[in-house]
């Protein structure tokens, strides 16, 4: 497991959170954050986040709300199992989260707050589980296969390569090209910057980075597509349930035609297109969005 005392010269006053862990067996821990208390607010990241990408928001919810955010198995301060102790596949992920939020007996209808790949994981929680959503915020994510319009980024496939696993794995490429790519209104403070990339120090550490792309399924008989088909499939299911979109025009992965295929599942959602934001839009229009995502999940 990621030792927080190491990470705190790079985290600071960054992460001001007190953390909690779950035990998945096999000797496998998966961290979490679990702060204030009132409506609960489950918040799911992507690839190559953690926690750390919804501090922000975290640090102002916490006062009027549960905000409970999970690192994933090979995440954050989450541990770091070879592939021999940890399967690294889509259907553990949602297994794992089902298995957090039911030891923590969420009985109430909460928000759920996904991000990346965290769409695709808590969205699919959310079909299992429909009666314990009571909104929804969405930022620059999928929970439905890749659209027909949209080809596969080659910054991905090069990734599912041998070259792409040595670059990730040996360089930290993903996680480290991410802090400087996926923000385009403001650049990242080298502080935070660290923040993001001291989990992902050393080959070993680095194995869920590459492990989440070279899981993504993209077609039919693929490991985790007929999830993903299931769940989308199932996204009626939240016609009516207020949906806050915050997105980042400038995502080069989830770009807008992913913005359009979200509008066709949820024409009621309320849409905050923010132009000049790169995919980590909650870092890069922090000073916008936070605010607005808290309003939204506080009224009514």
């Amino acid at each position: 497991m990621t030792d927080l005392a190491a990470l705190t010269p790079k985290l600071g006053s960054l992460y001001p959170f007190a953390s909690q862990y779950f035990d998945r067996g096999a000797g496998v821990r998966l961290h979490y954050i679990d702060e204030g208390a009132g409506p609960a607010v489950v918040m799911v990241h992507g690839n190559p986040t953690w926690s750390f990408y919804y501090r922000n928001l975290i640090v102002e919810l916490r006062k009027t709300h549960r905000c409970i955010a999970p690192d994933h198995v090979g995440m954050g301060l989450s541990d770091k199992p070879p592939d021999s102790g940890y399967p690294y596949t889509l259907q553990a992920r949602i297994d794992d989260l089902t298995a957090l939020l039911a030891t923590l007996q969420l009985a109430q209808p909460l928000t759920l707050v996904v991000h990346d790949w965290g769409g695709m994981i808590g969205m699919a929680w959310a079909t299992q589980h429909p009666q314990l959503i009571g909104k929804l915020v969405i930022l620059n994510t999928a929970a439905f296969p890749l659209p027909p319009s949209k080809p596969f980024p080659w910054q991905l496939r090069l990734t599912r390569t041998w070259l792409g696993a040595l670059l990730v794995r040996g360089f930290n490429m993903f996680s480290w090209t991410a802090t400087h790519a996926a923000m385009t209104r403001n650049s990242m403070p080298a502080a935070v910057r660290g923040g993001y990339t001291a989990p992902y120090d050393s080959w070993t550490n680095r194995i869920a980075t590459l492990r989440f792309v070279q899981d993504i399924p993209l077609a039919a008989g693929q490991p985790g597509f007929d999830i993903v088909r299931a769940t989308a499939a199932k996204l009626g299911l939240f016609a009516a349930t207020p949906t806050y979109v915050g997105w980042g025009g400038q995502d080069f992965v989830f770009d807008d035609h992913f913005l359009a295929e979200w509008r066709r599942y949820f024409p009621h959602a309320l849409v905050n297109y923010l132009a000049d934001a790169g995919h980590y839009v909650l870092e890069d229009a922090a000073s916008e969005l936070v605010p607005a995502i808290c309003a939204f999940v506080r009224e009514g």
